[in-house]
């Protein structure tokens, strides 16, 4: 099935998100938040929310998107992920998103579709979210090539400003999977091995994307989440459960250039990565 060009542009109606705690502490356990990080796990301390959190009432305004794209989803892969923060996300509260087709690019035997979302919060904005899934088999239509990409390079000269390493667990894809990815490609083995996948259900991307939030709000936001504004990241290689994630960062202009590798694999994970993060002090 081709893509349908005319659906760039489309935007969906609001989707609602009811939320509360339990919610957001289901989510950080999902992406590996331990028991040292009490302040996203105890509801008397708030809770706080990760920030990658943005992901999951975007869900909602996504399978919509993708049916008017008509994009295969046994031929969809996701490519990157961006999210961009305006304000704190609150531990509970209702939540109204809108799902955008930004485009449809011809990568030759590849295309790339681009949704983005915009999430708010009693009529403010609260964050945004962008997606890029690319489809196999649906490219050679003569359209245009995706916009070049403005990832900050990783220095080859300089020391990283912080490396974290940490392991995920055999069940972290089961556990993920509840704050709303259902995919049956990263819970039921049968399923995985039938999409070239002999090695058993792969880890969800933003599960990944979760721990390089948490790695750089440790590494470089002295632990404070209100300081990440924006991330972005490219996913490049699959994860398994049960595998170590290795995220290095490093200082480079007014941003952090970021890699993640699992295990003693040499290829990056995630890579094309960037995190825009306040500056200490600048928060009241």
């Amino acid at each position: 099935m081709s893509l349908d060009l005319s659906a760039v542009g489309h935007q969906t109606e609001p989707f609602g998100f009811d939320y509360d705690w339990k919610t957001t502490v289901l989510y950080a356990l999902g992406v590996g938040a331990r028991r040292e990080e009490l302040d996203y796990l105890y509801e008397a301390r708030g809770p706080w929310v990760l920030p990658s959190f943005a992901v999951v009432p975007a869900y909602p305004a996504l399978a919509p998107l993708v049916e008017r794209a008509r994009a295969d989803m046994t031929k969809v892969v996701h490519g990157a992920q961006t999210i961009r923060l305006h304000r704190p996300i609150p531990p509970s509260g209702h939540l109204t998103t809108v799902g955008r087709i930004d485009g449809i690019y011809d990568l030759k035997r590849l295309s790339q579709v681009v949704f983005s979302t915009r999430t708010e919060l009693a009529g403010e904005l609260l964050f945004e979210t962008e997606w890029t899934l690319v489809v196999r088999d649906t490219g050679g239509f003569g359209g245009p090539r995706p916009p070049k990409t403005t990832a900050p390079r990783i220095p080859s000269d300089t020391a990283p400003l912080f490396e974290r390493t940490e392991k995920t667990s055999p069940e972290q894809a089961l556990l993920y999977r509840l704050s709303g990815d259902l995919n049956p490609l990263h819970a039921d083995p049968e399923f995985a091995r039938a999409v070239g996948f002999e090695q058993g259900p792969i880890l969800h991307g933003l599960c990944t994307f979760g721990f390089v939030t948490r790695a750089v709000i440790a590494g470089a936001c002295d632990g404070d989440p209100r300081r990440l504004k924006a991330l972005g990241v490219q996913f490049k290689k699959p994860v398994w459960p049960g595998e170590s994630l290795r995220t290095v960062g490093y200082a480079v202009d007014s941003l952090i250039a970021l890699e993640t590798f699992a295990e003693d694999r040499p290829e990056a994970v995630v890579g094309g990565a960037w995190a825009e993060v306040l500056p200490a002090g600048a928060l009241p």
